[in-house]
């Protein structure tokens, strides 16, 4: 079984690398410390819609920005932990018997970076949430194959999760930082406008070597071919 995929653009954030040129220089961090921030500022985003999104809502629509997705695409978000930050904050005002955020308590859901996005953009596609574990990332990818085999219209891809809290670190490894990544994925025929394209197999062997999403995004910024293991699956990006 193979899945192939035309990568058409991307975007990626994460506190350590917030630009497409910065991935290039992944694993060295070449962002100064003073310019390091936990979250983007969306100068692109009214500051009164702005200040009520969550962290996880914000690099979402950040690595979209950069994607530069086209208008009314279907779109697929795929988070395994979702807002479980915003979740457990809501927990802990119920012990402590204060108010819930209406805001707060809206934004708790696991689509909620689907739902803003198709607020912001007035995308009036579909779209899918996916959570699945470890398996999280190539899921997201066996869904947007089934829907560019149905349709071949170019859609979005965005994964993005941050660590859990630490009530919940004993039962998690995953992420080590907040990260969101954003393909617009065609089929493999459709080259005219990829800039990589990108293979899914099941693994065969246990010794392959093991890719990770830094490696992963610096290959394609700079344009270098890879494969390896990630997310339960076996990949092999070869950029155009």
């Amino acid at each position: 079984m193979h899945l192939k995929f035309s990568i058409l653009s991307w975007g990626a954030w994460s506190p350590q690398y917030q630009q497409a040129d910065n991935w290039r220089h992944w694993p060295v961090n070449t962002t100064a410390p003073e310019q390091m921030s936990t979250a983007p500022k969306l100068a692109h985003v009214p500051a009164m819609q702005r200040r009520r999104l969550s962290k996880l809502t914000k690099i979402v629509l950040e690595a979209v920005y950069q994607c530069d997705p086209t208008e009314q695409c279907r779109s697929i978000f795929a988070s395994q932990h979702g807002e479980i930050n915003r979740t457990i904050g809501l927990l802990n005002d119920i012990v402590d018997e204060s108010p819930l955020s209406p805001t707060g308590f809206s934004q708790s859901v696991h689509n909620t970076a689907s739902g803003i996005f198709s607020i912001f953009s007035n995308n009036r596609a579909s779209s899918t949430s996916i959570a699945a574990g470890k398996n999280t990332f190539s899921q997201a990818f066996i869904e947007a194959y089934g829907q560019l085999h149905a349709d071949a219209e170019p859609l979005l891809l965005v994964y993005a999760d941050e660590p859990v809290p630490q009530i919940y670190s004993q039962f998690s490894s995953e992420p080590e930082w907040p990260i969101a990544i954003a393909f617009m994925l065609a089929p493999a025929s459709d080259s005219a406008q990829s800039i990589a394209s990108l293979t899914l197999t099941p693994i065969t062997s246990q010794n392959q070597y093991k890719l990770n999403y830094g490696e992963l995004l610096a290959c394609i910024a700079n344009k270098r071919n890879i494969s390896g293991t990630l997310s339960g699956w076996h990949w092999e990006l070869t950029c155009d």
